[in-house]
Order: structure tokens, then sequence, then C-alpha cells
């Protein structure tokens, strides 16, 4: 058995020194080089957000904040705006690999602004129940859109979450990749008690997550509130942080330990769990290997098995953009 073994590793370094070897192969293991193109800012965070604050938080990093803290960082309508554009920025941004999104102040959102959206939800265009009605389709298919871009971007994204988390902002980390929470957070889906059925993604995600209809159906139909450890024994987030300083500085460590990784192995392992939450097992395998009989060509691999091989921290690897 231990000679088998020996026989399969020293196979597969010596796959590996002719895959280095290859003349489109450069060599792979070195230290970042800094120059100005590289560490640029991205036009996410260059760009100057109403509701948004986005700056970097370290190599492939970026920090996304709802940052209207006087209004409890309530959706506004530049939020439901600046969100779509922020994310399909930082989709193209071939620096960035993680992403971290919190709330600024005391509180992750309050939920949508009745006040700055009250025009749109009680006084909609239209001259006849046709025409209002269309108006109204189109309004809230744009505000899906607002949190369907988090999915839509490749990028890991992890929600950071503190105090309280209701009506649109479950709809919100609903459609993130990872939700961690301060013991302080506490859940509650409140559209029921302003009269409506949420309508931007939480009835249709969050049965997804928690697993228990049962649970989701309560939450959903009595605007309860879900404290912290609830949320975590019922899998909305993975884990619970004894305050905002603790939350923030894992979230920022899981996204420097993600953007460590190939981004080619990351971003595609992230479309194709997407991918497979909506489809079948076979539709999903079929996926998978249309997906990785190019990716498995990449280089990432060869510099990910000589860093195995030389007993090298990943963290050591330049992996290139993406």
């Amino acid at each position: 058995m231990m000679a088998a073994t020996a026989s399969v590793s020293r196979g597969l370094r010596s796959l590996l020194l002719r895959r280095l070897a290859a003349p489109h192969v450069p060599h792979l293991i070195s230290r970042p080089m800094s120059s100005s193109k590289e560490h640029a800012a991205s036009q996410a965070e260059d760009h100057d957000y109403e509701s948004l604050k986005v700056t970097k938080a370290g190599d492939h990093i970026l920090h996304v904040q709802i940052n209207r803290p006087e209004k409890r960082n309530a959706m506004n309508r530049a939020f439901w705006r600046e969100m779509v554009e922020c994310f399909n920025k930082i989709a193209q941004d071939p620096h960035c690999r993680a992403v971290v999104l919190s709330g600024a102040g005391k509180t992750f959102t309050s939920g949508i602004d009745l006040v700055d959206m009250a025009g749109d939800l009680l006084q909609p265009q239209g001259e006849d129940v046709a025409r209002v009605s269309w108006n109204l389709r189109q309004m809230i298919t744009k505000y899906q859109e607002t949190f369907t871009v988090l999915e839509k971007c490749p990028k890991p994204v992890i929600a950071a979450i503190h105090g309280g988390c209701i009506g649109g902002g479950v709809d919100l980390i609903s459609a993130c990749d990872i939700r961690y929470c301060a013991q302080d957070a506490w859940f509650q889906v409140k559209e029921v008690d302003i009269g409506l059925a949420a309508d931007v993604g939480t009835l249709q995600r969050l049965p997804r997550i928690i697993g228990s209809q049962s649970l989701v159906n309560e939450l959903v139909f009595t605007a309860r509130k879900m404290m912290a450890d609830e949320a975590l024994s019922s899998g909305l987030v993975s884990r619970v942080f004894q305050d905002q300083e603790s939350l923030l500085a894992a979230a920022f460590a899981l996204a420097g330990e993600i953007s460590s990784k190939s981004p080619v192995a990351v971003q595609g392992s992230k479309v194709n769990l997407l991918y497979s939450r909506d489809h079948s097992v076979a539709e999903g395998l079929n996926f998978m290997a249309a997906w990785n009989m190019s990716m498995l060509q990449t280089q990432d691999i060869a510099k990910s098995a000589q860093a195995f091989f030389e007993k090298t921290d990943l963290k050591s690897i330049t992996f290139s953009k993406l």
C-alpha cells in the first residue's frame, strides 16, 4: 500500500514537472510584485455613492457598507439603484476576489425606506388598471435585480450582520454566499406587517437556506423576530460572534482566506453551486463537465500542486487576475 502511494506521488510530481516545463507556463511560485496598475483602486471603490461606502480592505478584498446610519440604513431610491451599479462593477473588477457586506452604525438595515419610497408604492403611474399593473411589475422586477446582482457577481459575498436586519435586509442577506452575525443581531421578515408579501427574494431564497418550510412559513406569516442563536441553529448564519468588532474581524479574515485561493476555482465554484441549486443533479453534473473541460486547463492547478508538494503556503502564490 505504501509502495503504491509513493508511486502515485512520484507520478504526480513527474506530471507537475512536465507541466511546469511547458513553454507557455512561466515560473509559478512567486511573491506578488507591486505595481501601480496592479494596486489601482477598483471602479466600485472610486465611485462616490450616496447610500453605500466602498473601501479596499486588503489584497483583493472590498468592503461594501450600507452607509445611511442616521436613517438606520433604510433602503432609499439611491440604494436600489447603487447596489446594482456597485456589484456590476465589482463583478468586472479583476483585482477583487471577495466582498464583505456590512451596515454602518448600530443597525445592519431597517429595510425599505417607506418615506422615500412611498410615492412608488402608493401612487404607481398609469392611466388604468393594466398600465398601473404593467408599471408596478417593471418596478418590482427592477428592485429584484438589486439583490439578484449579488448572486450574479462571481465574487463570493460575505454578509456581516449586526443589530436589526429587517424586511429588505433579509432579502439582501439571502442573496449573499456566506452569512456571519454578531450576538446582538436579529432578523425579521417584516413585509406582512405593512400589508404586502415579500417580493424581492426572501420567499424564493430563504426556504433553500433554512431548509425548514415550517419555520420559514412561521417567520413570514407572523413577522416575528429571529434572534442570533436561532439564526445559527436554523442555518441562516454559519457563525455568531460576540460583538461587531469581532464579527468584522472574522469576516475579513474569511475574505482573506478565500482571496488567497485560485480565483478560477473559487468563482467557478460559486457559479456551479448556484446553477446546481436551481437544477437537477444530472443537469448540474452536465453543466459542471462543460465548465471544467476548459477550466481544468488553468495554470492555477499546477501552481497549487507545486505548493502542495513543496509545503508552501498558498498565500505565497501569485494567481493571475481573473
